[in-house]
């Protein structure tokens, strides 16, 4: 026990000023957000912040510590306490709206064994690399419509609205079975959901900012019943006619030998509809970025098309669309020293550990041939993303099918970020370029 306590270093209080720019999603679009998460890594890696209007929680900010955390499945739950970051008020609401349950929807993200893997299981298999090689040919031609019609924008265009938001939404899309004329309307849910903290994507166009980070519980609720009421159709449908698209899959998935309810179905069409584009939509997006900001990125591309897997995981690393998830400690633990008491709340926050010294020379520059490249950005342990194969898939093909095209690249306006603490990407990338 001495030995324990001898290791065991006072918990180190955030500076007020730093944890609050950790959960403010203007700092996330302005990208300061960096600045505090730097003075952190170097002097508070590991801390506690106490706020006023939230819970206690500890700032996990180095990659070896989300790491170790993350790898704990049974030690750091993602279901006992919100998933993801909200005020004290906020989640007394949701466990008011729910009856106890500290989640407006109950995914894959909000499971702890041994449902996380029961659930896991019924799409796992689609999402397998050996799998998903069977959609290339389709994924192909969809890239190619898309890079025909960024041919055809003149040398100018907003690549996030035009290229960007739409084709891994088609993707996904008809992965699921979503008829192509619904598409705009799941992209509209999709980003209020994720927007809820951005005024020029949340649902009431209000600034949230300074409520709890996540926007606001009535939007959110909101969104979450107009997706409801879409994908009821949809699963009553599939159940009467099975077809051979995802959807029907999740539609007469079972648990235990019983059929999942309506509630958890809806759950998991929500987020494969919404995880499934958004995040890829942003790093997409952020590779063009990255290639604007870094001429030399785009010239050695270019020069090797070898580069474009090295390109793709640079762009998810650099961008980081998800910024955090919330675990919850099921008994006393100890990372780098701290002890961290059961029940205490933690932040996972992976833009800071795709941005450590110690794991990434020059983290901030964006690197193609960066090797090897520890990103943190899909996961890591149960959670990992189930759609991660996915992703680098299409934006492979994509820029496949791209960089032999494009001559040149440039911005040509000044590109904006969402506002969002907890998922959030380009939100505007004007650019100027010459197809070859």
């Amino acid at each position: 026990m001495s030995d324990i306590l001898d290791r065991v270093q006072p918990t180190p209080t955030i500076p007020y000023e730093v944890a609050r720019s950790v959960i403010t999603p203007k700092d996330y679009a302005s990208d300061t957000v960096h600045d505090a998460f730097r003075w952190l890594r170097a002097n508070v890696p590991l801390g506690r912040a106490e706020l006023e209007g939230v819970y206690p929680f500890w700032i996990v900010t180095k990659h070896a510590d989300i790491l170790e955390i993350s790898r704990q499945n049974d030690l750091f739950h993602s279901g006992d306490m919100p998933t993801t970051f909200t005020s004290i008020e906020g989640d007394k609401t949701v466990r008011a709206m729910t009856g106890g349950s500290p989640h407006l929807l109950r995914t894959l993200v909000q499971m702890d064994a041994p449902d996380h893997m029961k659930y896991r299981v019924l799409t796992q298999s689609w999402f397998l690399p050996q799998n998903i090689r069977a959609l290339e040919a389709r994924i192909r031609e969809i890239a190619r419509e898309h890079i025909d019609r960024f041919a055809d924008h003149g040398g100018e265009c907003d690549f996030v609205k035009d290229v960007a938001l739409t084709y891994p939404l088609r993707v996904i899309m008809e992965i699921l079975g979503v008829p192509r004329e619904d598409e705009p309307r799941m992209l509209k849910l999709t980003q209020e959901l994720f927007g809820a903290g951005d005024p020029e994507l949340n649902r009431s166009k209000s600034d949230r900012s300074e409520t709890s980070g996540a926007g606001s519980l009535q939007d959110i609720q909101a969104t979450i019943a107009d997706f409801f009421m879409y994908f009821k159709s949809i699963s009553d449908a599939r159940k009467a006619n099975p077809g051979s698209d995802l959807a029907t899959a999740i539609a007469n998935g079972q648990i235990n030998g019983a059929p999942i309810n309506d509630l958890e179905a809806m759950g998991y069409y929500i987020i494969v509809a919404t995880a499934g584009h958004d995040t890829t939509s942003s790093s997409t997006a952020g590779a063009v970025w990255g290639m604007c900001q870094y001429p030399e990125a785009f010239a050695r591309v270019k020069a090797d098309m070898g580069l474009i897997p090295g390109l793709v995981d640079e762009a998810v690393r650099w961008t980081t669309p998800v910024k955090h998830f919330m675990r919850s400690a099921t008994a006393d633990a100890e990372i780098r020293g701290q002890k961290i008491p059961k029940g205490d709340w933690l932040m996972l926050c992976y833009p800071s550990g795709n941005r450590d010294e110690e794991v990434f020379d020059e983290p901030d520059v964006f690197k193609p041939e960066r090797s090897p490249n520890r990103l943190l950005s899909f996961g890591y342990g149960a959670h990992v993303c189930l759609g991660q194969h996915l992703a680098r898939m299409e934006m492979r093909i994509l820029f496949e099918e791209l960089m032999p095209r494009l001559k040149s690249l440039e911005f040509a306006g000044t590109p904006r970020r969402s506002e969002g603490a907890f998922v959030g990407g380009p939100k505007q990338l004007p650019i100027r370029y010459q197809m070859a």
